[in-house]
């Protein structure tokens, strides 16, 4: 059967419109099997880290990964508007890390930040492995404005060569970053440098007490009522 060359035409132009609808002009769109397989792929993928490849350890939601340090006469822990809130203990209060398999023992940095909301002494214990020992970065011990390590060959941040003194300012926030590498261990605040001491050929450990609960990851305050929040752990390449 022969068409009339009218209808020929028409026929071609409606082909050509539902192509163009199906695949605009200009584009390279992937067909759907390659949006479907990239989709999966996507959703495979882990989510990221974080910023700087920094490893969240708080959610900023529940205690998830941490627990109360069992401290005796330990103070109220709680999450509440993104933080960690240790109560006033009598005396130390505090979290610990509970997925210790998964911390790094050298060449690594950990970070938050954290307030005194109340009290007079340490707001922030940081106690943190170094190889197969561990310590504590002190901030505001000691009556309220020691920061150093304890302990180093024995001696308490009160007494070796990390100690300085810095007045803190109840309820401002503070960042802290930790890191630990074969030879040193560098604190800052803010941006400002606290440690750097090198720990070749040096003792490392804890203060002799209840803070040892807090090994090998914990955070704890001494008679004082903390807030804590963004806390990250990063690995050095």
């Amino acid at each position: 059967m022969k068409y009339p060359a009218i209808i020929i035409a028409l026929t071609a132009t409606c082909l050509m419109l539902r192509a163009t609808a199906a695949e605009p002009a200009g584009t390279n769109a992937p067909s759907c099997k390659t949006c479907a397989d990239t989709k999966k792929a996507d959703a495979a993928k882990p989510a990221a880290a974080s910023e700087n490849g920094c490893r969240s350890l708080f959610d900023g939601k529940s205690l998830k990964g941490w627990k109360p340090t069992n401290f005796i006469g330990k103070g109220k822990v709680e999450v509440k508007d993104g933080c960690i809130f240790l109560g006033k203990g009598n005396d130390l209060t505090g979290v610990s890390f509970v997925e210790t398999n998964s911390l790094p023992r050298m060449d690594y940095e950990i970070e938050l930040e954290g307030k005194r909301v109340s009290g007079y002494d340490f707001f922030c214990g940081l106690t943190f492995p170094v190889g197969k020992a561990c310590c504590t970065l002190v901030l505001g011990g000691w009556g309220g404005s020691v920061v150093g390590i304890s302990s180093i060959d024995g001696m308490d941040a009160s007494e070796n060569e990390t100690t300085k003194s810095m007045e803190f300012v109840k309820d401002r926030w503070y960042s802290i970053r930790v890191r630990v590498t074969a030879e040193k261990i560098e604190c800052w605040i803010d941006k400002e440098q606290m440690v750097d001491v090198t720990i070749t050929g040096k003792r490392i450990g804890m203060r002799f007490g209840e803070i040892e609960e807090s090994a090998p990851l914990g955070i704890a305050s001494y008679n004082t009522s903390t807030a804590l929040k963004n806390i990250r752990l990063r690995r050095l390449d």
